[in-house]
């Protein structure tokens, strides 16, 4: 079993019994008792001036930096995050993708859930990732 356990004692497990992950991500995320939870919104790739580019990738873009600022917002960081969940409308491009995702996360992977489905709430919107996270 891999157990990797981060400064803020959340521990991200890939046990041994079970096929490896996929993805980068772990099958198991354990948040420490009494840890504050945060859930945020679903986080869009809209960029400050209120504009939603075209290109799923440009939306991976401003997702990301969107998703930064947030967790700097509350004093969190990658460490503290332990679930994400992410839709997409469209197929996406993953050598892209993961750049984004090992800037933020490093090698310590939260769990994480995709989903392909056929439209988000506005329809430009190509990504929405949602976070959940513990301090």
């Amino acid at each position: 079993m891999i157990n990797k356990e981060n400064s803020t004692n959340i521990q991200k497990v890939n046990p041994a019994n079970i096929p490896s992950p996929v993805g980068k991500y772990s099958h198991i995320t354990k948040i420490p008792k009494n840890a504050d939870i945060f859930v945020t919104s679903g986080q869009i790739g809209i960029d400050r001036s209120n504009n939603i580019p075209e290109s799923i990738n440009d939306q991976v873009e401003n997702t990301f930096k969107n998703i930064a600022d947030l967790l700097a917002a509350q004093q969190l960081s990658a460490d503290n995050v332990f679930k994400v969940n992410i839709w997409a409308t469209e197929e996406i491009d993953w050598d892209y993708f993961d750049g984004k995702w090992d800037s933020l996360f490093g090698t310590e992977y939260p769990s994480m859930t995709i989903a392909y489905i056929s439209a988000l709430g506005l329809p430009e919107l190509k990504i929405e990732i949602e976070l959940w996270v513990a301090k």
